[in-house]
C-alpha cells in the first residue's frame, strides 16, 4: 500500500468536494492536523473513518486503498464483509477500553485505601498494614499494566499470548 499515493488521492477527493482540511476534520470529529497527516501520507485513517470517507466521497474502499479511481464497483459482499470487520474492530476496541477503565478504578481504590491508612497512621497495625500494602501493590500493578497496554508493545504482547495459548491447546 502506497500511503503517499493514498494521501494525494484523499486530498484530491477533498478538494473535489470543496472542503477545507478543517471542515473535513469537523465532519469526521478529528483534528485538522490528522487530516493533514493522511494527505501527506504520514498516517492512514482507521478503517471506520475510511468507510466514512468512502461514503462521503462516493468512492469504493478499494479505490481509497489503491489511491485511484476504478471503473469497476466493489463487490457488494466484499463491502459488507469490510463493514462487519470494522464493526468487530470497534467492538474489540470498546471492550479493551472498558477493561482499562476497570483496571484504573481498581488501582485508584487500592491507592485510596493505602493513602487513608497512611494518613490515619494505621500502617503499622496488624490488619491495616496488610490492607495498605495490598492497596499500594494493586495501584502500582495497575499503573504498570496501563503503561504496557497503552504502549506500542501491547500488540506484540497480545500476539505472543495468543501463540502461547494456541500451543497449550494443541
Amino acid at each position: 500500500m502506497d500511503q503517499v499515493r493514498i494521501g494525494r488521492f484523499l486530498q484530491e477527493l477533498r478538494k473535489e468536494k470543496g472542503l477545507t482540511q478543517e471542515e473535513l476534520a469537523g465532519q469526521l470529529s478529528v483534528a485538522r492536523r490528522t487530516v493533514s497527516r493522511w494527505e501527506t501520507g504520514n498516517n492512514l485513517p482507521d478503517l471506520d473513518i475510511l468507510i466514512e470517507l468512502s461514503d462521503l466521497y462516493n468512492v469504493g474502499l478499494r479505490e481509497l486503498l489503491d489511491g485511484e479511481r476504478k471503473s469497476e464497483e466493489m463487490n457488494k459482499e466484499m463491502e459488507e464483509t469490510v463493514l462487519k470487520v470494522a464493526e468487530y474492530s470497534n467492538d474489540e476496541k470498546e471492550r479493551f477500553l472498558q477493561r482499562l477503565h476497570w483496571m484504573f478504578v481498581a488501582g485508584l481504590v487500592g491507592f485510596i485505601a493505602f493513602a487513608v491508612i497512611s494518613v490515619l497512621g494505621l500502617e503499622n497495625t496488624a490488619p491495616y498494614e496488610t490492607i495498605g500494602s495490598f492497596g499500594l501493590g494493586v495501584s502500582f500493578g495497575m499503573v504498570i499494566i496501563g503503561v504496557i497496554f497503552t504502549s506500542k508493545y501491547a500488540a506484540r504482547i497480545r500476539e505472543f499470548k495468543m501463540r502461547l495459548l494456541g500451543r497449550m491447546k494443541a
